[in-house]
């Protein structure tokens, strides 16, 4: 994150064309803002990084204050806090990149979020007054999902054996809990749980065709219940009950 940078900008307010210029040649995505929240200025950087079409459809029209995507992740008061004056950091700022196409001119790319901490601090004058505040994007991830996806499902295989966790997966895959059910199933034409339950049920046909075990405990050694309920379900998942299946694979 950018430590205190303030003072640096305070002779930048003099002349704007001088701002301009610096944060077009600034290293990170930054943007200028009025107080009243409106665009002032965005560097490429921050255009590219955002996927914001154009300067125009931006700059003047754009307000921090009024950004659905800010308010829906919880950062709205935060992100206030600079008109007092003080440097506010946001961490783990993972905005949804579906709703970015939906609410401002972005370019429909094949991201699912972008992941930064952000950090806003007021442009100062000599007489510690100011009229601009700038916001910095350390940019951590850009998420396209296939390679989340791959997180979410190796998680899930390799604790097949307990009881599914949505949350925990999800969290696996970087992603939030709504995020990863749509992308699982655009990726891979099933649910997470439903990948759960087949994955399970594969382990389960396994176990079935080791003789030294019951039927009853190739099920225990996948940790599902023997009862009717589960039996159904292995008939509808395989289309034959586990003595059948058994019976059939000898």
């Amino acid at each position: 994150m950018v430590k205190n940078p303030d003072k640096s900008f305070q002779p930048l307010l003099e002349k704007q064309d001088i701002l301009a210029r610096v944060v077009e040649s600034f290293p990170y995505p930054i943007q200028i803002f009025s107080l009243d929240g409106t665009a002032c200025y965005i560097n490429k950087a921050a255009l590219e990084m955002i996927g914001i079409r154009s300067l125009e459809s931006h700059v003047g029209k754009y307000n921090v204050f009024e950004d659905p995507v800010v308010y829906k992740l919880g950062f709205m008061e935060q992100v206030k806090q600079v008109l007092t004056g003080k440097t506010v950091y946001l961490v783990d700022f993972n905005a949804p990149y579906r709703d970015l196409v939906r609410y401002f001119n972005v370019v429909d790319r094949d991201v699912q979020m972008i992941s930064s901490d952000i950090t806003c601090f007021p442009l100062l004058d000599d007489s510690g007054t100011f009229d601009y505040f700038a916001v910095v994007f350390i940019l951590k991830k850009i998420y396209q999902g296939k390679e989340e996806i791959t997180w979410g499902r190796q998680y899930i295989e390799s604790h097949w054996l307990e009881p599914f966790n949505l949350g925990e997966t999800a969290k696996a895959a970087c992603l939030s809990k709504a995020q990863f059910i749509r992308l699982f199933k655009k990726h891979l034409g099933v649910t997470p749980n439903e990948y759960y339950i087949n994955y399970k049920i594969e382990r389960l046909k396994e176990k079935l065709l080791d003789t030294n075990l019951s039927i009853s405990q190739a099920f225990a050694a996948c940790n599902i219940n023997y009862n009717g309920y589960s039996i159904k379900l292995f008939k509808k998942k395989v289309g034959v009950s586990p003595s059948m299946y058994r019976k059939m694979s000898m």
